[in-house]
């Protein structure tokens, strides 16, 4: 009789992780230790989880075991860190597994950042904010850069793209990075991430907020984010995602609530010429030969004017 995979021994392909750290491709096997001596990283790429799919995958937990360990880094003192798996580390605290299956690995700072930023990346749920944030955080590493100079870059690489400036970041050696890692990733091209994802963390927060916990994508998002009274978006944003607006019917919706443009200023002159013009039609003055004179000679001056202006 075949065992249950419960009853199998824990082990991990771990793919790619080998390929980031230069080691070959092996088979880690896992190990058994207490979840109480693992604690989580103080740089955390991960914000947010929902808390029904976290509900979710206690319960499936709880049934079928963690079928998928842990990726932990030994601490000082017989400790653990947390590289990858924290939604499981959290689905098992919640249903109160003392002890889970870890592959442990000895990783220096850096190493344990990009390997869970690269985990975080590869989640099937992970919102557009969550991504954006993730890449920006992976490239500036990869680039030994800020976080707002690696945004620099891409905007620079943007514009040398259009022809606005003259080359520099594209083909040298920074350039051909961004490049190779966008890549790698699989997930877009630069262009496209500076193009449609770098503006998202320009958003407001109250829609970056609801971005991060996935409750409206993010094109609806962004055309919400140009109501400009707060107020006004806040109760525009709660109806948008209660009702399910299309996006065709936000931006309708929007349209409507805008405040209707005033009528551009008119020249006074023009004004006044108007107002002196329906008078004279109506004038009892035409029958008055020095009245009439002194029209004849107004309009002549005014003919001269339209000559000028042909």
């Amino acid at each position: 009789m075949s065992s249950s995979k419960k009853d199998q021994p824990y082990t991990s392909k771990l793919r790619g992780v080998a390929a980031l750290l230069g080691e070959p491709e092996v088979e880690a096997a896992a190990q058994l230790i207490e979840i109480s001596a693992i604690g989580l990283p103080s740089k955390q790429p991960r914000r947010y989880f929902d808390p029904e799919k976290l509900q979710q995958l206690a319960a499936s937990i709880k049934e079928h075991g963690i079928l998928e360990p842990l990726l932990v880094r030994s601490m000082n003192g017989g400790s653990y860190e947390l590289v990858a798996g924290e939604r499981r580390y959290r689905a098992a605290q919640i249903v109160g597994i003392t002890s889970v299956p870890v592959v442990v690995r000895e990783l220096s700072d850096e190493q344990a950042l990009v390997l869970s930023l690269i985990e975080n990346l590869q989640r099937e749920d992970l919102n557009p904010v969550e991504e954006t944030e993730g890449i920006l955080q992976l490239l500036a590493f990869r680039l030994q850069v800020t976080l707002e100079e690696a945004r620099g870059l891409l905007y620079r690489m943007q514009n040398e793209l259009k022809g606005k400036v003259t080359q520099n970041v594209l083909g040298n050696s920074q350039g051909q990075e961004i490049e190779e890692l966008f890549s790698s990733l699989g997930l877009m091209s630069w262009e496209s991430f500076v193009s449609s994802r770098l503006p998202l963390l320009n958003l407001p927060e109250d829609i970056i907020g609801v971005l991060r916990e996935g409750r409206i994508e993010y094109t609806k998002a962004c055309a919400i984010a140009r109501i400009k009274d707060i107020r006004k978006r806040e109760e525009f944003l709660e109806e948008a995602i209660e009702e399910n607006w299309s996006l065709s019917q936000i931006k309708e919706r929007i349209k409507a609530i805008r405040p209707a443009k005033s009528e551009p200023t008119q020249n006074p002159l023009k004004n006044r010429m108007k107002e002196v013009s329906r008078q004279l039609l109506v004038a009892k003055f035409w029958d008055n030969p020095k009245k009439q004179k002194a029209l004849e000679k107004l309009l002549s001056q005014m003919e001269a004017l339209l000559v000028d202006e042909q």
